[in-house]
């Protein structure tokens, strides 16, 4: 029977629609429009993959193609989805459309030239997510970086080209890195015309110890920097603070994950020795963003530097539940990277339209914010209380597996992670007083509350927070088989090399 190459279908649509739009200039006019229905598209092809992925057996590598693409290396374009992949790319699909109906007409410049340049950024990171080939990980990994430049350098604010060259030369120097570890993987693995696929490579490299950990540590060092973990995460505040709401939105919700996903999908299979060699090293470098991410988000006077902290934060617990060991923490880290998309995606949503009333980032410009705008205020507190992991919202399960599973694993690691729940309600209890009450400030006092556009950009963000707090049990079905998979690797890998040092001391 024909096989629908639903996944290839996913990553064209939208690179064919950006290529339209920029070639016809008629369409132009009507940008937003055009990118609302390609964008609502995309998802009914999503809808469509959804229908084709067996549930039951999430933790398997589904919807596969493969078609040879560089022959003489062993690459090909090789796509496939497990429970995650396809928890990734939906985030991906879904949180597209919202920005494009939050984008306030002619913000920054042509609606165009954004579009464009979204729907391009959309069809590349549903490649990256669905990447099965290491090499075309690579290249996709890079090339998503270029139109988030052009969003952040052509659309952003006053200062927008020295963040976007800050983003760029941060991102371009860990795919340098992984680019090295790219070319020497090819020598460890099985070659031939599979050289370069995970599923081949997984549990068959032949590199010794001491290899495997300097390939680990070269992806893991351009992971982290896309995560962004301390001490590599500076160009996410400058980045944010001069990005459109839109941008960052995409920036922290969805591209940002891409480096927790390399950890699970390539650190852990093709390393699993080196990973669990650094992961007592990698887990403080997690608290440590867990706690510093919090801090300096408490520290923050302009709004957007303080989500792109509070962000630095949550990577933490999800990188902790990655590598601590357990598969309890890992499930609830593979649902934290589903929730933070949602959560941080209303939170940058809703500053951004906080932003275009009042002209400005600082935070006490808009004391008493409350009594002019009650809706607006209404949504930036749900959202500020799913990521601080209030029960009933998006933030709540993840949080709260990630912690269990990490005290059972590691209990020093929990205890101060614990810390990181209460610096979470601190940063975002604190702005919200000095924002939204309080007697009104002259300056925004004729302000008007969120219309039917905005909204509307909202209700699926709300929609799906509360649904997640409430209904976790379709995403942990998806997820925890996947977790199931991935956390014994750490586990077995610690265990092996133990169990072959104790041999060679009674020897």
């Amino acid at each position: 029977m024909f096989s629908l190459p639903i996944l290839t279908l996913l990553v064209v649509w939208p690179a064919v629609a950006a290529l339209v739009l920029w070639l016809v200039p008629p369409l132009h006019e009507h940008a937003r429009a055009y990118g609302l229905v390609a964008s609502l598209v995309e998802v009914a092809l999503l809808v469509v993959a959804l229908t084709q992925f067996e549930i039951g057996a999430a933790a398997t590598v589904q919807l596969t193609e493969q078609v040879p693409w560089i022959p003489a290396i062993g690459a090909s374009w090789a796509l496939g989805v497990n429970g995650l992949g396809l928890a990734m790319v939906a985030l991906a699909v879904l949180l597209v459309p919202v920005v494009v109906i939050a984008r306030h007409p002619g913000e920054g410049g042509p609606d165009w030239g954004w579009v464009t340049l979204v729907l391009l950024l959309e069809a590349l990171v549903v490649a990256v997510f669905a990447a099965r080939d290491v090499f075309l990980f690579y290249i996709l990994f890079e090339a998503m970086l270029f139109p988030v430049y052009f969003l952040v350098g052509r659309y952003g604010g006053p200062d927008r080209r020295r963040a976007a060259l800050k983003f760029l030369l941060y991102s371009l120097a860990g795919g340098l890195i992984m680019l090295v570890g790219v070319v020497a993987l090819h020598g460890y693995g099985p070659g031939g015309d599979e050289a370069y696929l995970i599923d081949s490579l997984a549990g068959t490299l032949t590199a010794s110890l001491g290899a495997e950990q300097l390939l680990f540590v070269s992806f893991f060092i351009a992971f982290a920097i896309k995560a962004p973990m301390v001490p590599v995460h500076t160009w996410l505040p400058d980045t944010a603070q001069q990005a459109d709401s839109g941008t960052s939105t995409l920036l922290v919700g969805v591209l940002d994950k891409v480096g927790t996903f390399g950890m699970i999908m390539l650190c852990l299979p093709l390393f699993p020795r080196a990973s669990a060699w650094a992961a007592p090293v990698v887990i403080v470098l997690a608290v440590v963003s867990i706690l510093w991410g919090g801090l300096v988000a408490l520290a923050q006077r302009d709004f957007m530097r303080l989500t792109a902290m509070t962000s630095v934060s949550h990577f933490g617990f999800i990188v902790l539940g990655i590598f601590v060991g357990s598969a309890t923490a890992m499930t609830g880290a593979m649902i934290y990277m589903v929730a933070h998309g949602l959560s941080t995606a209303a939170m940058f949503l809703t500053l951004g339209f906080l932003e275009k009333r009042g002209r400005s980032q600082w935070i006490p410009v808009y004391r008493g914010m409350q009594r002019v705008t009650p809706t607006l205020a209404g949504l930036f507190l749900v959202a500020a209380l799913a990521s601080a992991a209030l029960p009933g919202l998006s933030g709540f399960v993840p949080e709260y597996l990630v912690l269990l599973g990490t005290f059972q694993a590691n209990t020093a690691a929990a205890a101060f992670a614990v810390l990181g729940v209460i610096l979470a309600a601190l940063y975002v209890l604190l702005p919200y007083q000095r924002m939204f009450t309080g007697p009104k400030e002259e300056g925004i006092a004729g302000a008007v509350d969120l219309h039917g556009r905005e909204k509307a950009a909202m209700a699926p963000l709300v929609v799906a927070m509360l649904a997640l707090g409430f209904f976790p049990g379709p995403v942990l079905d998806a997820l925890s088989p996947v977790a199931d998979q991935s956390a014994p690797l750490v586990q077995s890998a610690a265990s092996a090399d133990t169990a072959s040092a104790g041999e060679g001391g009674t020897r």
